[in-house]
């Protein structure tokens, strides 16, 4: 029988946690196949083993496994690969595949789009937009962050759009942030390229209260959309 395994990144966040919990109940729902299960590859349980495990009680005789990553960097290279490959020594008759992140995906521009409209109804052509990763020690981090900030551009007009990250790449936020605000920009979006909540963007929401500029808008992170599902089921299919 086949299964599917959702390997999540994890944080010691409570409410992070949560918010997995209840975008997966609902994703699980709408996308078919026999058996499905998530994990999380750190900081929170069930693990990826854990994962696997109950994926085999419900009767797996194959998993695929997808990367809930939104990016091809590594954890979803490096990581989860070096834990799959143990999986299968210790499983020698479940067939293991393994999938894709999210990606770069029109579907998830589209979510930037509505999260800064969230916050402001009418974008200004002059807008500044300030995209956050997370950030990576992989080098093709910011390769794909030119994508995503390209995608933007041509679905929205607005060309004063830059990238920074909360770790391991450059710019830093706070370098990030002070460039933009040299240029004294008349509406700036702060958009967090992050699937859920966590320690990182409690980290972005208490600066900006600091901040205390009312031309500044920080952007809801990605969370549950449906245009995420719809990527994560083609993940699936593929």
């Amino acid at each position: 029988m086949r299964a599917v395994l959702y390997v999540c990144h994890g944080s010691r966040l409570r409410e992070a946690q949560v918010q997995v919990a209840e975008f997966m109940s609902i994703t699980m729902s709408e996308i078919k196949a026999p058996i499905q299960e998530y994990c999380f590859l750190e900081l929170a349980n069930p693990s990826m083993q854990e994962g696997v495990a109950r994926c085999i009680e419900r009767g797996a005789t194959s998993i695929k496994v997808i990367p809930f990553l939104l990016l091809l960097t590594g954890h979803a290279k490096r990581d989860i690969p070096e834990q799959l490959n143990i999986m299968k020594k210790q499983y020698p008759n479940i067939t293991f595949t393994y999938g894709a992140p999210l990606g770069i995906h029109d579907a998830l521009i589209q979510i930037i789009i509505e999260r800064m409209l969230e916050q402001q109804p009418t974008i200004e052509k002059d807008a500044h937009v300030l995209l956050v990763g997370r950030g990576s020690s992989d080098p093709i981090t910011p390769v794909y962050f030119q994508k995503i900030e390209s995608r933007l551009k041509h679905k929205t007009a607005i060309t004063n759009i830059s990238t920074c990250y909360l770790a391991a790449c450059q710019p830093d936020f706070e370098t990030g942030l002070s460039s933009v605000l040299e240029q004294n920009p008349k509406q700036l979006f702060i958009v967090p390229y992050l699937l859920f909540t966590g320690v990182l963007m409690q980290r972005l929401e208490q600066r900006i209260e600091q901040l205390s500029n009312r031309n500044i808008y920080l952007c809801r992170h990605l969370y549950f959309h449906k245009n995420i599902v719809h990527v994560l089921s083609e993940r699936v299919r593929s």
